[in-house]
């Protein structure tokens, strides 16, 4: 039989390791749909919206390398943008397609007509529209290899006509190439790396993700300078753990007082395989190092004065002979004995489980790391979710855990957990889902439960958009339009064929987590949780004071006599955590 070019398509996909695609099908997608279903091999999940299946592709690229979303005319691939803006910063390999109206219809503003070429470009590594046959076969093999190399978005712009018109063979390898170069700096700069470590005492290490397969070598770096050990967000479940006798937590805006005084009291920070990006968080007087496989990365954030290009494990394993034991324990133990004050804070917050609908956040987040298993593989919602994620998650002998870290777009937890769920059905897959979030794509627990995924699906239903509420006290506005009025998500769920609980008391958590993470299929465990509860960033600032004064001051204006009685109550509670 002869083929097109979305059997092709296909075929391509399969051999570079995709599993499957998450996707609307309709219109100029319909070729691909058939070629899907005649070929048997590639899964196709049908999405409630495309930007939850862009999600789920990158959480999928993220764990197993390579991800796949597609979109119909118009409409359904621009649906795909903010979850491939959050994959392409989040450097996750993902191949989109974007289907579009014909060839001989492109230009003339018809129905459904966008240009992929111009809408993609700001969230890919490479874009490329397909307008012949052979254009389509050399452009995907291209897209992929960007992805894959490039580590990040590609997408394919294939109008329906070229998806089901017929091909022959041209001058392609007709497959891709997944290369693992080892990068390292050279042999001089090495050596400077290494005096530089030697001939100064107070050593911090900051890692980030790019410590991901590198966490012996970093552990062994710190043994051997006595040196904190400081982490980024999306570093810390490799690090935050009760064992690591070098932990001082994290730093930036869900950080700490300890991973943030270490580094401002250093000789040398050394940052390992991290983009960090809270710029004003940064020590300006201590010589900063950074390594990173991008050198485009190297001092873009802070006042780097060496900066070197390699990978970290194997960096490390070149510059560990050459790096000399420092015995003085002093620096580390004081940082130690900071991060421990830190912890215990956080611990009484944990005892304190308040009343009724208002159950202590970090008392859930607390028992939920009790209680998961050992390889779990969280995902976190943008917000106040992601602070008690960052507060309470530790480190097991295997656990992952992402969030929209770079992007910061709400909503990203669930289609995430769908991801890692039907890629990882055999670990435990957990979504700390705010309510803000989980409304605004919560059509597609119906694509979980239609697939069973395994995912338990926290709420963390305060009522009210938590951060956007702290956010807008701090810079001294009022928190007007940040409530929430909620559907009751028990009901909703059982609606919708997923099993769920809920806890409106401090008493009904544990059960109610407990039952859903032994429940075999998709779960969701509704918390009512503390609209009051407060994050603490690492400092106060004199900008922090006036904005509180600024609101206080539009009240009085107003005669708002009763909010200033309430808003002051909050202010003072909040200052008191400052």
């Amino acid at each position: 039989m002869s083929k097109n070019v979305a059997d092709h398509l296909v075929e391509t996909l399969v051999a570079a390791g995709v599993k499957r695609i998450y996707a609307i099908t309709g219109d100029s997608l319909n070729p691909v749909n058939d070629a899907v279903r005649r070929d048997g091999r590639l899964q196709w999940i049908h999405v409630r919206h495309e930007e939850a299946g862009a999600y789920a592709a990158s959480m999928e690229a993220e764990l197993n390398g390579i991800g796949c979303c597609m979109g119909s005319s118009g409409p359904g691939h621009v649906h795909l943008v903010n979850g491939l803006y959050d994959a392409n910063r989040a450097e996750n390999p993902v191949i989109a397609i974007a289907s579009t109206v014909h060839t001989d219809k492109l230009g003339l503003d018809n129905f459904q007509e966008t240009r992929p070429e111009a809408l993609f470009q700001d969230c890919s590594k490479y874009v490329f529209m397909a307008n012949t046959p052979e254009q389509a076969q050399n452009g995907l093999q291209t897209a992929i290899q960007h992805a894959i190399s490039q580590k990040g978005v590609a997408v394919l712009g294939l109008p329906g006509d070229v998806a089901s018109a017929e091909i022959e063979p041209v001058h392609s390898a007709n497959k891709n190439f997944y290369t693992q170069p080892r990068v390292m700096p050279s042999k001089e700069d090495l050596d400077e790396l290494a005096k530089l470590i030697n001939t100064n005492e107070k050593v911090v290490l900051f890692c980030g993700h790019g410590c991901r397969h590198a966490v012996e070598e970093v552990m062994q770096l710190a043994k051997k300078l006595n040196s904190p050990l400081g982490y980024s967000f999306r570093g810390k479940i490799f690090f935050e753990r009760a064992d690591n006798p070098y932990a001082v937590g994290l730093n930036g805006l869900l950080g700490n007082k300890s991973g943030f005084e270490a580094m401002h009291q250093a000789d040398v920070l050394l940052m390992l395989g991290t983009d960090f990006p809270y710029s004003e968080f940064l020590p300006e007087k201590c010589n900063i190092i950074q390594i990173d496989t991008k050198p485009e990365k190297l001092g873009r954030r802070a006042k780097v004065d060496y900066g070197y290009c390699g990978d970290i494990k194997s960096t490390l394993q070149e510059l560990l002979p050459l790096i000399e034991e420092k015995n003085d324990t002093e620096f580390l133990d004081k940082m130690r004995a900071l991060h421990q004050e830190v912890e215990d804070t956080y611990e009484s917050y944990v005892e304190d489980k308040s009343k009724e609908k208002n159950i202590h956040p970090e008392y859930v987040a607390h028992v939920v790391d009790r209680l998961a298993d050992d390889d779990a593989i969280f995902t976190v919602d943008t917000g106040m979710s992601a602070v008690w994620a960052a507060r309470y998650l530790k480190a097991g002998k295997n656990r992952y855990l992402t969030g929209s870290f770079n992007h910061g777009s709400m909503a990203n937890a669930m289609p995430m957990a769908m991801g890692a769920g039907l890629s990882h059905s055999d670990r435990q897959v957990i979504a700390f889902c705010g309510d803000g979030g989980i409304s605004m794509l919560l059509g597609d627990l119906m694509t979980i439960s239609q697939y069973q995924i395994p995912a338990k699906i926290i709420i963390f239903n305060n009522r009210t958009l938590g951060m956007v509420k702290l956010e807008m006290r701090v810079g001294g506005y009022m928190d007007w339009q940040t409530d929430m009025v909620n559907p009751d998500f028990v009901k909703l769920a059982e609606s919708m064929g997923i099993a769920a609980w809920e806890a409106k008391e401090s008493k009904d958590v544990e059960l109610a987590l407990s039952n859903g993470f032994k429940h075999k299929g998709p779960a969701i465990i509704n918390i009512f949780t503390d609209p009051d509860a407060l994050a603490m960033p690492p400092t106060i600032t004199f900008d922090q004071v006036k904005g509180f004064a600024k609101s206080m001051s539009r009240l009085m204006m107003n005669g708002k006599f009763a909010e200033i009685v309430d808003t002051t109550k909050k202010d003072i509670k909040y200052l008191r955590e400052l």
